[in-house]
């Protein structure tokens, strides 16, 4: 039995479950990250002003120096959790363009999917039911804070009809925690004990994503005391069904 996270973008399922990932690899569960939206945009695409504003929050310049270091920090984040990730060539959303060439998210990310990302939803779905067996275990975001990468995964994965487990998304969960009341009304929680040890293991695995550390959590320090706080608070981590 493989156990599936179905990540968004390179980080998702280890900011949101690396704890987990890691204890399951401990116990010699097989565990793959199917990381979906890591594909490298062409060179000739037209970059939002969005776009350039997030590199520029990473520190980064060109969209081919932003995947290629990306995912870098995700292979090094993956091998810390010791799990198999998978890339998959769909765009993030950054610099997703229409037919036309019509920039889809020119200035705002925390929106609803763009109509012509529809389509999106089944191409996803489909490469999710090629790939996946019977027995396999597939774990996608609730969709806590509404980015519409997580919006789109969750809803191809449901497409794809398999019976799903959702993780709590991090660290929207922090800024939004109003969300997972509402988003969870209507499931089940399942409760996975997570030990301190597992949880330094999440930390560092973490902070592999040194590009992403500023902008989602204010530095490293301030990410792993936020990992540690939500470890105090709850001890078991969740998934829900």
């Amino acid at each position: 039995m493989r156990w599936i996270y179905l990540s968004p973008h390179l980080d998702d399922a280890v900011l949101s479950c690396g704890g987990l990932i890691f204890q399951q690899r401990r116990a010699g569960t097989p565990v793959e990250i199917w990381n979906w939206m890591s594909g490298i945009p062409a060179d000739e695409m037209p970059l939002s002003d969005l776009a350039r504003s997030v590199h520029a929050g990473w520190e980064l310049a060109s969209a081919k120096e932003t995947l290629d270091a990306r995912l870098t920090e995700d292979r090094l984040a993956a091998l810390r959790v010791n799990a198999n990730p998978r890339y998959f060539d769909f765009l993030d959303c950054i610099y997703r363009c229409a037919d036309d060439g019509e920039i889809l998210y020119p200035g705002e990310i925390f929106v609803s999917p763009h109509p012509a990302d529809h389509s999106l939803v089944s191409k996803i779905a489909e490469v999710i039911a090629k790939n996946r067996r019977p027995d396999d275990v597939l774990v996608c975001p609730l969709t806590i804070g509404k980015h519409p990468d997580h919006v789109i995964v969750r809803r191809a994965a449901e497409q794809a009809g398999q019976p799903l487990r959702y993780y709590v998304d991090i660290p929207y969960a922090f800024w939004y925690p109003e969300q997972l009341a509402e988003i969870t009304e209507n499931l089940e929680a399942e409760a996975f004990p997570i030990s301190e040890g597992e949880l330094v293991v999440w930390q560092e695995a973490v902070a592999a994503y040194s590009s992403q550390l500023t902008v989602l959590f204010g530095g490293e320090e301030m990410m792993k005391n936020a990992l540690k706080l939500h470890w105090r608070v709850n001890r078991d981590f969740y998934l829900y069904f």
